[in-house]
């Protein structure tokens, strides 16, 4: 029974017929369930010595035979020998510095033409 100015409330409102409160819409709970089962699991094992030491050693001479194929491949290079007119035309065409130039003519053994087709591409 409500005076003249107050409100009523209707509480059941919330409520279904047996009595409990009404469940809000579930959206986003099917990724939860999801996530729930997802473990963590990483298995812990003990990295022997040995093994590193082998696993170094593969590293360090992959690097070392790499260092020496790339120094090879550069006392190649200085072999060959080009003419300072075509390092000079390369570098005005391209506009790229003397190092680049120099560099693109002794891959392709001094031709001209293939090294700018290179340098393009």
């Amino acid at each position: 029974m409500a005076a003249d100015g107050d409100v009523d409330l209707d509480l059941e409102a919330d409520e279904n017929c047996t009595g409990k409160p009404a469940e809000k819409p579930r959206k986003h709970d099917s990724g939860a369930a999801d996530l729930e089962r997802v473990t963590d699991y990483a298995e812990e094992k003990e990295i022997s010595s040995s093994d590193l030491e082998t696993a170094m050693s593969v590293i360090g001479d992959r690097r070392s035979r790499e260092q020496k194929a790339k120094q090879d491949r550069e006392r190649e290079l200085a072999k060959v020998t080009i003419k300072k007119e075509d390092v000079e035309l390369i570098m005005s065409e391209m506009e790229i510095s003397r190092s680049v130039a120099e560099r693109g003519l002794r891959e392709h053994m001094g031709n001209v033409v293939e090294a700018l087709v290179a340098l393009t591409n």
